[in-house]
């Protein structure tokens, strides 16, 4: 499960190999959440509302650098590490 990205205590991860749709795992505290990368959905999990905003606008931010980490570690190569938000 490599992490791509970490920004105000919030953890980004890809798991390899993992199931469609394109989606993150998001880690803040002892709340996870699985983001979808298409719609920026929460797919299931909960973060606090402040986090859960911070990632979404992050994943705006970067969206194709993403689905490129997307494709990448559905073919268990490593992903390459996103900005973090400023």
């Amino acid at each position: 499960m490599p992490s791509i990205s970490r920004f105000y205590g919030i953890l980004i991860y890809l798991y390899y190999r993992d199931h469609p749709p394109p989606h993150l795992h998001a880690k803040y505290g002892g709340d996870e959440a699985l983001f979808n990368m298409q719609n920026f959905e929460v797919i299931e999990g909960k973060l606090p509302k402040r986090a859960m905003r911070l990632v979404k606008e992050w994943l705006e931010l970067h969206m194709e650098e993403l689905i490129a980490n997307w494709e990448r570690v559905k073919e268990y190569q490593e992903p390459v590490q996103i900005k973090p938000l400023d």
